[in-house]
């Protein structure tokens, strides 16, 4: 019940929130009895939340879990999974705008192959890059052409290079975000929306083949997943057993398919087939080496079958 309560009320306090301050910074006239109001409501909301996790993490801890890791599940527990994965994104493209602006790569460890797939994404998040631009200017000059108050003109200002901001951490999150071949599994990404690891061992065939008619960036349908990027697919991967995939709000779902989409595909094929066969070869039994016997035929006996097994 104290859970529900929290979560109520946190989900009811942060629109309020934001609506009320962009009203006071806007300059606009707030009846005492509201701003009052807003003072005493935002500390009991805190307190209510700091209560709430509280009693979470006892629980986490009386259950036997470590100090860090009951910290986690209660936050895991006050917070919704879409809440988190929303902000996990956040997170993840500020990294990515550091590592874009370094040259370095997430997650791509030595001797595997990373597989880019963000050349035509990058295309489109460009133009809505320098859409975003044209608007943060059309809307300031707007602004000054009706008089708006300067705090209204900060804000509308702050949520479009915000929009900016996201517009290049996720151009960040494709670029340093490949898809990753290794012999020990198939990691394939979309960003910072999606991540599948797959061990090689679970990987029953891989082929070459384009589709142009996907339809949204993920779909699963009977077990098939399709990760599209610009409704296409060129490469799948068929498992022997069904793994759990995460969608990017947090649902699981269960495939055994894979179609997804790389920029040069028949790199990232022979990279899937190079480490398939690597894996075949090393888990083949060995021939035992020949021990000479007295008793064996000799190789014109046998039909040259020694001399054929020793070459």
């Amino acid at each position: 019940m104290m859970l529900r309560t929290a979560r109520a009320a946190l989900y009811t306090m942060l629109p309020l929130e934001a609506v009320i301050m962009v009203l006071l910074v806007s300059g606009v006239a707030l009846p005492p009895l509201v701003v009052t109001g807003v003072e005493v409501l935002v500390p009991a909301v805190l307190v209510l939340q700091a209560v709430a996790l509280w009693q979470v993490y006892r629980a986490q801890r009386r259950g036997g879990r470590e100090p860090r890791a009951a910290l986690r599940g209660a936050y895991e527990q006050l917070v919704p999974v879409r809440v988190r994965r929303l902000l996990s994104f956040d997170a993840q493209g500020m990294v990515s705008l550091v590592l874009w602006v370094t040259r370095r790569r997430h997650g791509v460890p030595p001797g595997a192959t990373a597989a880019s797939y963000h050349r035509e994404v990058t295309v489109l998040m460009l133009g809505f890059l320098m859409a975003s631009v044209i608007e943060l200017v059309g809307v300031d000059i707007l602004l000054r052409s009706w008089h708006a108050p300067g705090g209204l003109r900060a804000v509308v200002l702050a949520v479009d290079a915000y929009g900016i901001l996201i517009a290049l951490a996720v151009i960040a999150c494709y670029v340093t975000r490949p898809h990753v071949i290794s012999a020990d599994e198939i990691r394939i990404r979309h960003g910072a929306f999606f991540d599948l690891r797959i061990p090689r061992t679970l990987v029953k065939a891989s082929q070459h083949r384009r589709n142009h008619n996907e339809t949204g960036m993920l779909r699963v349908a009977d077990g098939v997943l399709a990760l599209a990027v610009n409704s296409q697919t060129n490469l799948i991967v068929e498992l022997s057993e069904p793994v759990l995939a995460t969608r990017p709000l947090g649902r699981q779902v269960e495939v055994h398919t894979i179609r997804f989409f790389a920029d040069d595909p028949a790199t990232a094929y022979a990279a899937l087939r190079a480490d398939s066969f690597g894996e075949t070869a090393r888990n083949q039994p060995k021939i035992p080496a020949v021990s000479p016997n007295p008793q064996a035929p000799t190789p014109t006996q046998a039909g040259g079958a020694v001399s054929d097994l020793r070459r």
